[in-house]
């Protein structure tokens, strides 16, 4: 199949999705809402404590606030290679992935009940 054919085939399906998704608001219903994570902006990636803040997300919390949990995350790491399981309230997991003999990247959560703050990192070794 040419390029051009995969292209015309998924604009296709796309549309066919589109008009196929329901116009009226869930929320219309009376019945519960979904909260979304927003992206944050990272702003200055390298002031956070760790080689490089990749991106961060958040739920139920300000962008603000949760810049300042990533920065009180990273204070709370002993050493390049330590980890943070609570801050206060706020109980924190990780889940580092790929990783080489200078650098890992890793996921880290913390939920302080409904509240969510989650970011990528990568640190150097």
């Amino acid at each position: 199949m040419s390029r051009f054919s995969r292209l015309a085939v998924l604009a296709v399906v796309s549309a066919l999705l589109v008009a196929a998704a329901p116009t009226a608001s869930p929320a219309s219903d009376g019945g519960p809402t979904a909260t979304a994570a927003k992206s944050c902006a990272v702003n200055d990636f390298d002031s956070y404590g760790t080689t490089y803040v990749l991106w961060i997300r958040a739920r139920r919390v300000s962008c603000r606030k949760a810049r300042e949990r990533v920065r009180a995350f990273h204070a709370c790491r002993p050493g390049k290679k330590g980890r943070c399981p609570n801050l206060g309230s706020w109980n924190c997991s990780e889940n580092r992935g790929p990783s080489i003999s200078t650098q890992y990247y890793s996921t880290a959560k913390c939920k302080k009940g409904r509240k969510v703050v989650k970011h990528r990192y990568q640190q150097n070794t």
